[in-house]
């Protein structure tokens, strides 16, 4: 038979051991502590080694800590963790990876970032949107060796409007690295959105030039975020040397001779990267 304990003694035991429900746990006034937005705090201007290119890896006799991220088409990039975990982003099924991705995150401003009938194999579908028009999204969930979370953001509607929090800003961290997709963003970030953000190692950015934020307003968002590795995607229309024209001597351009690159905590560049991975 279990021990009887006293209704205090329990709820002692409960904030030591964190015993509770998972409902409890993800309430929104308790969230779960997040690495980036930690480290975005304390060091705000911390920057890490130089970045080697798309074949970087790690010193041997270590431990493999690389995460590959392969352009697929569009929005969508495939991302594959040092654990095993596999995630497809903006996913609608148009761009297939190499296989079934264990995650698949969704946005829905336009049915080229969703799909409402993916792969039943498919173990996590993640929404960028809530069902409940207006109510914001709420994803914080460890798959293996990553944390998946979201930070929503308003997008513009077919009739001109605004739909408040259509949009989600997926991040990933894993392996150390704090990974950003910007989605399908509409509006520049507020100092808030910053904030729930926190620090992103590497930002997959689109650079349609209109379609999701002009040029311009897309460049001041990349600037802010003060990312080492800027991936850009979604380009339809504009050559993306009109995106690239945005920046000055701060950023350095490069182009990749395949459609993935491998990263690491210790390859990121000390000064931050645009690198165009083929098939942009």
């Amino acid at each position: 038979m279990m021990p009887r304990f006293p209704v205090f003694a329990v709820f002692f035991l409960s904030i030591i051991f964190g015993w509770g429900t998972a409902d409890a746990q993800q309430k929104p006034s308790r969230p779960q502590p997040s690495q980036c937005q930690a480290i975005a705090q304390s060091l705000p201007k911390a920057t890490f080694a130089s970045f080697s290119g798309p074949a970087a890896t790690p010193a041997s006799d270590t431990v493999n800590d690389d995460v590959k991220i392969t352009f697929l088409g569009h929005a969508t990039l495939f991302i594959e963790t040092p654990g095993g975990v596999s995630i497809a982003t903006d996913f609608s099924g148009a761009y297939p990876p190499p296989y079934t991705p264990e995650v698949v995150t969704m946005n829905k401003a336009h049915p080229s970032h969703y799909t409402l009938t993916p792969d039943p194999a498919i173990k996590y579908v993640l929404h960028g949107w809530n069902d409940t028009p207006g109510e914001p999204a709420k994803i914080h969930l460890t798959v293996g060796d990553t944390l998946i979370r979201n930070v929503v953001t308003d997008i513009r509607t077919w009739g001109g409007g605004v739909e408040p929090n259509g949009n989600s800003i997926f991040i990933f961290e894993v392996a150390g690295l704090c990974i950003g997709h910007l989605g399908h963003l509409h509006f520049e970030l507020t100092d808030q959105q910053y904030a729930e953000i926190g620090r992103l190692d590497v930002v997959m950015v689109p650079v349609d030039g209109g379609l999701t934020m002009g040029a311009d307003s897309m460049s001041r968002v990349v600037k802010r975020l003060r990312s080492s590795l800027i991936l850009p995607m979604h380009r339809w229309g504009p050559p993306v040397d009109q995106f690239l024209a945005l920046f000055g001597p701060d950023f350095d351009v490069g182009y990749a001779p395949t459609s993935s690159v491998t990263v690491s905590l210790k390859t990121l560049p000390r000064k931050p990267l645009i690198y165009v991975l083929k098939g942009i």
